[in-house]
This record gives C-alpha cells, structure tokens and sequence, in this order.
C-alpha cells in the first residue's frame, strides 16, 4: 500500500516526537546580541510546539567556524535527536564570510549525513552588515523570524523521521 508520510500536518505527531526529543541549541558569542535571538526564538517555538524546557539544551561557542565540530560532538554522543546551529556571519573588511558560511553549512551538513542526527543551520551571512542602530532592529526581528522557521523545521522532521522508522518497522515485522 502506497502512503504519503505528511508529518507536518499533523500537529499530534510533531508533539509526540518532541515530546521525549533531546535537542541541542549551538550559538556562536561572535555579535551575540543578534545571535541569541535565533537560539531564544528557536527555544521558545520548540516549547510552544510541545517541547519541554529540560530537554532543550543551549551550548555557547567562539563563533561561526566552531558550531560544526561541536554539532558533531553533541550528534556522535547519542544523547540529542537534533542540533540546531546559529551563527551570523559578517563581511569585517576581510574578504573571508563566503568561505567560512560554505565551510560551515557543509559540515553541518556532513555531520547530520554522517551522524544521522537532522542538524539544522541558522548561520547567516548578510550582503550589508552594518551593526547600526538603524539595521539593529532588522537584524533582531530576521534572526527570531529563521530561529523560528529552524525550530518549526526540527520538529516536522523528528516527526518525519518517527513517522518513517514507524514504516519501516512494520515492514521489518510484514
């Protein structure tokens, strides 16, 4: 029988897999005014979405370059379903931000592919920083906004991903 697995239209199961899921917020301290707003919105809509508070972990690091090694720690140890990595990355008079965002959106990507853990990336890499009273507010409502849009992300693939472990372990039993 064909079955369409559609997880995030179902609110009951994106709250049950949150409901025992272990999740890791990693944030980059480098401009951490604008940063932790993507981890505290991302916290707050994994709460609002049926996660409990104790299982939802905040882990600080330098910066940007530094979230991949330690999403990976946090993946290889078993104890978390997902990581969610944040990070701005900025052009600061150094040609670099391009290189460091590839480097790291790649590796978060190579540690949920070699982990599989789901790793979800909130590092942005703006075309103008300017850290400007004027820019500010912008900077802090976009950053709440794709902490949000991260969380709603985890938690339709935990379901997803129960959904198809589910299928596949009545095709194991079949």
């Amino acid at each position: 029988m064909n079955q369409t697995l559609t997880p995030s239209q179902s609110s009951h199961a994106t709250q049950a897999a949150l409901a025992t899921a272990r999740i890791a917020i990693v944030s980059a301290n480098w401009h951490s005014d604008i940063v932790h707003q993507a981890r505290n919105a991302a916290a707050a809509r994994l709460q609002a979405l049926g996660a409990a508070p104790a299982r939802i972990h905040q882990v600080e690091v330098p910066g940007a370059f530094e979230i991949p090694l330690m999403a990976q720690k946090l993946a290889q140890s078993g104890q978390f379903d997902a990581v969610i990595g944040c990070a701005i990355i900025v052009n600061g008079g150094i040609y670099h931000h391009d290189f460091v965002s590839t480097a790291v959106v790649e590796a978060l990507m190579r540690v949920q592919l070699d982990t599989g853990v789901p790793v979800f990336s909130v590092a942005l890499t703006p075309h103008n920083f300017q850290p400007s009273d004027e820019l500010q507010g912008f900077f802090h409502a976009h950053f709440v906004k794709k902490g949000e849009e991260a969380a709603n992300a985890c938690a339709e693939t935990l379901a997803a991903h129960a959904a198809v472990d589910a299928l596949l372990g009545e095709a194991v039993t079949a």
